[in-house]
């Protein structure tokens, strides 16, 4: 976005400075409670103002998402004190130097995890092992090499903590390897003593606001369904970032926010390219989701960015789409992974029917 290598607080600023620039008008510390679209009105609160109504002619979702908890995939056992999300323990140890722990385990083996692996080694802890319920990464490889090799961090895949030990501190936890459907080989097991465990299990949009104002919801990415507008099934709201579908770079939110704030004032003016048609986005083999779900296709061609990421990881495929038998983009890849988004670009003067499908294909 900037061209340059800046820290998540740099980034950040500069956002900062441009909107301060711009003139942009802003309310802090205030927390929306209702989005009437119907109305064109959204409903805040903050200790300054009280209750607020704002009025606007396009509305833009930008919530982000939220850390899965211990509660999402039920692991048995106590709750002692030293059970923290990965997030939690990194806002406690980066923001209010609060230590949380000396002999860490870490379930699960998503970006935040890894990275509070390699935090938690530099602030003079311990982490034990990192374990990962799938036969493959959560995050980024980067992150692995970086806060994992570097620092001789084990990383057990296909296994996953079995239950949780300890009265008023944790004292450590089982763990056994799972078999192909994804339970424990109890006769495996292995208690790791430990005085706390961080969960990164993965991160949830967040879109409770999304739901009550009865906007449409896709089942695979608990996010809005969107067009390449990021136009979500309510054609005055739009929706960017991480609640939409969670992304593994900043740039990548970046992008789609500027998108949506670009198509979100062009509506607001009336300005939208007006739909000849709409043409369904469809999963094909090895991929779990796309993004956009949806394509209009003006009488203006265009370029659209159909993001995706795959079910397992693969070397050496061919990422492909088609319309009907005519393959209309074709893109080589040395691997693929799920913890890495994939894209292909799309131009819109090729979709000749209802449906464009993408599907990740093994070459020879």
């Amino acid at each position: 976005m900037f061209k340059e290598e800046l820290t998540g607080p740099e980034y950040y600023g500069r956002f900062v400075e441009r909107a301060k620039e711009l003139g942009v008008e802003y309310m802090l510390n205030s927390m929306v409670l209702q989005v009437y679209h119907e109305d064109n009105e959204v409903i805040c609160i903050n200790s300054v103002n009280g209750m607020t109504r704002v009025e606007a002619k396009s509305i833009v979702l930008a919530m982000g998402c939220r850390e899965k908890t211990r509660a999402s995939i039920v692991v048995p056992g106590t709750r002692p004190a030293g059970l923290y999300t990965a997030g939690s323990a990194q806002r406690l140890v980066n923001r209010q130097n609060i230590m949380v722990g000396k002999k860490v385990v870490i379930l699960g083996s998503g970006d935040i995890g890894m990275i509070m692996a390699r935090r938690m080694t530099l602030e003079g802890a311990r982490v034990v092992m990192v374990v990962e319920l799938m036969p493959y990464l959560a995050g980024l490889t980067r992150n692995r090499v970086q806060c994992l090799d570097d620092f001789q961090i084990p990383l057990k895949l296909a296994h996953t903590i079995t239950r949780i030990e300890g009265n008023e501190r944790v004292t450590g936890v089982w763990v056994a390897p799972v078999d192909e459907n994804k339970k424990p080989i109890r006769e495996q097991e292995e208690f790791v003593p430990c005085d706390t465990v961080l969960f990164s299990v993965g991160l949830m949009p967040e879109n409770e606001l999304t739901r009550k104002a009865g906007i449409k919801i896709n089942p695979i990415t608990n996010g809005p369904e969107i067009n390449q507008y990021m136009q979500t099934s309510v054609p005055s709201v739009f929706a960017c970032g991480n609640v939409v579908h969670v992304n593994d770079l900043a740039d990548n939110v970046s992008e789609e926010s500027a998108r949506a704030g670009k198509y979100a004032a062009q509506y607001a003016m009336s300005n939208l390219l007006e739909t000849a048609r709409e043409v369904a986005c469809v999963t094909g083999r090895n991929v779990r989701y796309l993004c956009p779900q949806k394509i209009h296709v003006a009488e203006k061609g265009e370029k659209v960015n159909v993001y995706f990421r795959v079910l397992w990881p693969e070397l050496g495929v061919r990422l492909v789409a088609r319309c009907g038998d005519e393959i209309i983009v074709s893109k080589k890849e040395y691997r693929v992974n799920p913890g890495e988004m994939n894209h292909v670009t799309i131009d819109t003067a090729k979709l000749v029917g209802d449906t464009v499908t993408v599907e990740v294909v093994k070459e020879d």
